[in-house]
Parts: structure tokens; C-alpha cells; sequence
């Protein structure tokens, strides 16, 4: 495949979280067998479930908005701009707490979709 520009206009979409499965959006950016860079769009008040991963190593990072995270038994709340590292192994969850939504990007190496166990 030829180089090309890729946005959330243009990346394969999809909805998750939340009791039904909506709440939250995701965006495609980069999706290979050896690396996922995913957007992420949370709406105020939106959670994912506690979960780790067995091979995943994943970055979060803020564009807009906060994150709250929770790893292992420590908080972190990232505000734009910031990022953290999540070890595989490590249980964890991301929250928004806030009033605003929040925006971010994802990366897992190796891809985490198939490699999610709850906590």
C-alpha cells in the first residue's frame, strides 16, 4: 500500500465501552499485526472496564481533555499533552471523570484487540 495521510475522516471507526457497547469512539490510525495507534474520543462521565493484557504494551496519550488512569493500585490523572506507559501485565482502566471529553491516542505493540483479559 502507498503512503498516505490518515485522520478520523478517513481511518476505520468504531464505537466501544459503556454498558452497551457506544459510548466511546475509536479510530483506526495504524492497524498491522505489529502496531495499533488508535484515537480516542471519551465523553464526560465514560469508563472502560479494569483489564490487563498479557503481551500489549500500550501508551496513552492526551491530545484534549483529561484522563484519569488507573494502574495496578495507583491513580494518575493526565491532562493534554501528558502520556503513560502501560507494562503488559499491568491492570488497568481509563476513566474521564471530567465535565469535558477527552481525546487521546493509543498505541499497543503487539496489537491489544484479542489480548484483553478482565481484572
Amino acid at each position: 500500500m502507498p503512503t498516505q495521510i490518515t485522520s478520523i475522516e478517513t481511518a476505520e471507526h468504531y464505537k466501544w465501552g459503556g454498558p452497551n457497547g457506544i459510548d466511546s469512539d475509536g479510530w483506526h490510525l495504524v492497524k498491522t499485526a505489529e502496531l495499533s495507534i488508535i484515537e480516542e474520543l471519551m465523553p464526560p462521565g465514560t469508563k472502560e472496564q479494569r483489564h490487563f493484557h498479557a503481551k500489549a504494551r500500550q501508551f496513552f496519550f492526551v491530545l484534549e481533555g483529561e484522563l484519569s488512569m488507573a494502574v495496578e493500585h495507583h491513580e494518575f490523572l493526565l491532562r493534554a499533552g501528558q502520556g503513560l506507559e502501560i507494562e503488559p501485565g499491568q491492570q488497568h482502566q481509563a476513566m474521564n471523570e471530567s465535565k469535558n471529553p477527552t481525546r487521546m491516542i493509543v498505541t499497543s505493540q503487539p496489537p491489544s484487540h484479542g489480548d484483553r483479559f478482565p481484572a
